[in-house]
């Protein structure tokens, strides 16, 4: 079953930029179907940034499909910033309807624009016009609403009346950020009434999730993941779940766990690109923590040793530093 998905790795801000997708990509060539890019901020104040063109300039990626996205509550201002987008070779952009950040919501952006539905369809009106004369592919991610899971009903009923290229669902809402479950039996019911394709995302954060979701949605085959990809790198690859022989720490089973060959791997390749990439060490080393406050998830910290190395990790200022923390948890952890 999960072979049959197609798998997208989610746009996440900070993280998920150039130098992680061309790691992913070199280290799983072929796993994810579509990478989404972390957001653009469109306002009519300002054009794309240098920084975020570099993200996303078609030259500086190694993935097969990448799709820009923009923040926007203003049609003109996604257009504006989109027309930039095309104009590199894109024909695919996505709106983010679900960053739950409250930066970002108190200016009526992300998952907070979903509490006025009447302006999300005034919106969507103009986008998708102005999507279909430039025959640009249009997708949304988003949320549920912002305090109550019935808001939903109504932002779909919006959704139905235009021919957006997919609809990728996280089924929180804005007040339930990353912390609270995932409002489970909406999106089933989501796929019985929506008028356009369907992609999940929420929650699927390790190889059994993912082949638990795979059976219980036989008709879904489009999957959205984020943290799983950091915290298991490899799975859904086909990539083995561990090497033969392997002792993977915390005792956890063999499909609980990918193997420490995948997730090293990955590491490798994104330290590599961030000491190609970004000047000094201070900066570099920002970057691999955020990094590890996923990738440290595959390992058990109750060992005393891994715990210890992981913290040598999060506490290095240099290079050396931090390449010493490496090695010696690599020897704990084999």
């Amino acid at each position: 079953m999960v072979d049959k998905i197609k798998l997208y790795f989610a746009p996440m801000e900070g993280i998920t930029g150039l130098v992680c997708r061309n790691a992913y990509e070199a280290c799983f060539s072929g796993t994810i179907t579509k990478y989404f890019a972390p957001f653009i901020t469109a306002t009519s104040q300002k054009a794309v940034s240098a920084k975020e063109l570099r993200d996303i300039l078609p030259e500086n990626n190694e993935v097969q499909c990448l799709v820009p996205q923009i923040l926007a509550n203003r049609a003109d201002d996604f257009i504006r910033t989109a027309e930039t987008i095309v104009s590199l070779g894109y024909q695919e952009i996505n709106l983010n309807l679900g960053c739950p950040s409250r930066t970002v919501v108190t200016k009526k952006k992300g998952a907070g624009f979903l509490e006025f539905p009447h302006q999300v369809d005034a919106f969507l009106y103009d986008v998708c016009d102005w999507a279909q004369k430039k025959g640009v592919h249009f997708s949304v991610k988003m949320r549920l609403g912002m305090y109550d899971e019935d808001e939903f009903w109504e932002l779909l009923s919006v959704y139905n009346k235009y021919p957006l290229h997919e609809l990728i669902i996280h089924p929180r809402l804005q007040t339930d950020y990353y912390i609270k479950p995932v409002h489970a039996g909406v999106f089933p019911e989501a796929e019985k009434s929506s008028s356009n394709p369907l992609c999940y995302n929420g929650d699927i954060s390790d190889e059994d999730r993912l082949r638990e979701f795979a059976m219980d949605n036989p008709q879904q085959d489009r999957v959205m993941i984020g943290r799983g990809f950091l915290m298991h790198p490899g799975m859904g690859s086909g990539f083995p779940a561990h090497s033969e022989g392997e002792n993977i720490a915390g005792g956890k089973s063999d499909r609980e766990k990918l193997s420490r060959d995948n997730l090293w791997r990955f590491h490798d390749a994104v330290y590599e690109g961030y000491c190609e990439y970004i000047q000094g060490d201070k900066n570099m080393l920002f970057k691999m923590k955020e990094l590890w406050s996923y990738m440290s998830e595959s390992f058990d910290e109750s060992d005393v040793l891994v715990k210890k190395s992981l913290k040598q990790i999060r506490k290095s200022q240099s290079r050396a530093d931090y390449e010493s923390a490496i090695r010696q948890l690599r020897g704990v952890s084999l």
